[in-house]
């Protein structure tokens, strides 16, 4: 029974359960590791190297996004040696952790961002604003840095400097199998809820039925110019690896927040799992993207037609208003 709680005597003690359950923890990060720095480094080479690769706002979105996945998959390492029953530097796997969390919310708002983007560019193709807003993305995507870095930061480097004397319950647990201590302060984890998850959440339900909507009316699609149901299909997928990856983890977050503290020990193995499913991200987002260039075209046909029958329809306009000619 010694390997399944977190007993003080033990040297190798972990709140993370048995032997059988820390080695699935390492070799389940063994293959995102391996998996997501293969995917991001090819789509990267891809973006970069390959010159008949499309030049768009979402190439440029997919790009930042593959770096914060490869930075995320880079602090890995330091959970595998963690599960392979070795004890972390205390600064190390403090760091590792906060990487990982700012790297998973980087991840989260270039996806909102990118499906903003696709909905802009097919509901609105003819306004100025839009079309200006879109060629700021640059200046967005370092926005979603800054806000990452700076949210993720200072809740560290502020209860690092008080003491943080919460790190002390769980004396023989190393830092990554403690309790979220940053992540559940009260104003960290109500701007985590809202402006880290469930902002981008509304975003992207939000778009995906104006695109829906968009499709529904479209002249393209009921021609069979355009493949609608591959178009649905593409943002089915979006959505379902957004929730896959990312609900779990913020319940679990909002679960340990409100229990108590022996519920939040029972707690603890689940969120682990939660968070392995979110790291899974960075393997599932260039699967996503080789998906989503392959549809965007199609999604883009949309806003092209929508643009022609603008332009036909205030023609027609213009020509039954002109004086005939006797």
């Amino acid at each position: 029974m010694e390997n399944d709680s977190c007993s003080e005597g033990a040297p190798n003690a972990t709140c993370c359960g048995t032997e059988e359950l820390r080695r699935l923890f390492m070799a389940a990060y063994v293959l995102i590791s391996v998996v997501g720095l293969l995917l991001n480094l090819t789509a990267l080479a891809i973006f970069y190297c390959n010159p008949k690769a499309p030049r768009s706002q979402t190439t440029v979105y997919m790009t930042n996004l593959a770096v914060a996945d490869l930075l995320l998959v880079l602090t890995l390492p330091a959970r595998i040696y963690h599960y392979s029953g070795a004890r972390l530097n205390p600064v190390l796997c403090e760091v590792a952790g906060l990487v990982l969390l700012v790297n998973m919310y980087g991840s989260i708002f270039f996806l909102a961002c990118m499906n903003l983007d696709r909905c802009l560019a097919v509901c609105f193709p003819l306004s100025s604003r839009v079309k200006a807003w879109r060629k700021r993305t640059p200046l967005v995507c370092l926005g979603v840095w800054t806000l990452t870095v700076g949210a993720s930061l200072p809740t560290y480097l502020i209860k690092k400097a008080g003491g943080g004397g919460q790190q002390q319950q769980l004396p023989q647990c190393d830092c990554l199998d403690r309790v979220p201590v940053y992540a559940t302060q009260p104003a960290a984890i109500g701007a985590t809820l809202t402006v880290g998850f469930g902002i981008p959440l509304g975003s992207m339900l939000l778009c995906s039925w104006c695109l829906l909507r968009a499709l529904r009316r479209s002249a393209a699609v009921q021609m069979g110019l355009v493949k609608g149901k591959k178009i649905r299909n593409m943002m089915m997928v979006n959505a379902a690896v957004f929730l896959l990856c990312f609900l779990p983890y913020h319940c679990l977050l909002v679960l340990i927040y409100r229990g108590g503290e022996e519920q939040r020990q029972r707690l603890m193995l689940w969120y682990q799992g939660s968070l392995l499913i979110a790291c899974a991200n960075a393997v599932l987002d260039p699967l996503v993207y080789y998906f989503t260039t392959q549809t965007f075209k199609d999604t883009m046909a949309v806003g092209k037609m929508r643009v022609f029958h603008s332009n036909s329809s205030e023609e027609q306009k213009r020509g039954a208003s002109a004086p005939l000619n006797s």
